[in-house]
Formats: structure tokens, sequence, C-alpha cells
């Protein structure tokens, strides 16, 4: 039976793996992965244990088979939230293999909606793959004027 759990600071692992295999699978190099998952390691320990990176778990019975990261990001007024200076940000939505094309990102979406209306988010941003594109548009998510570039030393 499926069901959905908050992340809990025991989940470290399981969400460097998802993240790691999201990375893996839209294309990204093993080995700038392999540097890159310490680091995140690193960075997340902190933030789970202080609830400041949050989410859900979506659960088979009791075997882990997805999962969706949250933050409330500081960020400044701006047009599309002209009132409020935060912003809600999805991360690390992974799916295991075996269970994809079952609802079940749509299901950890709906509980981060839920998640930001509960802290009085009115705006959230992501950062789609190709794969996950399709799910998020038809959520009513829309693509933005953002561009990025490496800071070169």
């Amino acid at each position: 039976m499926l069901h959905t759990r908050p992340l809990a600071v025991g989940d470290l692992d399981l969400i460097c793996r998802h993240r790691y295999e999201m990375f893996r699978e839209a294309g990204r190099d093993p080995a700038v992965l392999d540097r890159m998952t310490p680091a995140f390691r690193a960075w997340l320990q902190p933030r789970l244990a202080d609830g400041s990176y949050f989410g859900f778990l979506a659960l088979d019975d009791d075997a882990p088979v997805a999962g969706i990261g949250l933050m409330e990001i500081d960020w400044p007024p701006h047009p599309l939230h002209p009132d409020q200076d935060r912003r809600g940000y999805v991360l690390n939505v992974y799916v295991e293999p075996s269970h994809r094309q079952r609802g079940i990102a749509r299901t950890l979406m709906d509980c981060a909606m839920q998640a930001f209306n509960e802290r009085g988010l009115t705006y959230a941003i992501l950062h789609a793959t190709e794969m996950g594109r399709p799910l998020y548009k038809g959520l009513g998510w829309e693509q933005t004027t953002e561009m990025a570039k490496a800071v070169e030393a």
C-alpha cells in the first residue's frame, strides 16, 4: 500500500542516493556526481536536522520508492510575489524506476503544495529535468526567463 510520510534525519543516505540517481539519469557526469555527493551530504545533514530542508517520502508498504525535497528560501519581493520576501523551492524529486508512471510524483507535488500553503508561501520554483517537465507543466508550472552561468575563478 502506497503512503507518504515527512522526511526524517535518518533519510539522509536515501536522499543523497536519490539526488545522485536523478542527476545521473539526466545525463550528468558520474565523476562530478561522485564529487558532489559528499559535499551535498555535508550540506544536507544540518538542514535536515533543523528542518530548513523538509519534504516527503512515498513508501510502498515500508519500502521508500520516491522522495521530494523542499525549502523555504529568502528572496526579495518580486513582481510574481510583490508582498513576500521568500519563495518555496522544490528539489530532488525522484521516483524509483520500478514505480514510475503511477502518479507518485504527482502525489509528492501535492504534498509539497500543501506544505508551502501551511507555511504561507505564495510562490514556488523548481528546476525541471526533461523527464519531469511534462509532469510540472501538467500541474500548472510555467517556464521562466531564468538563465545561469558558472562564475570562473
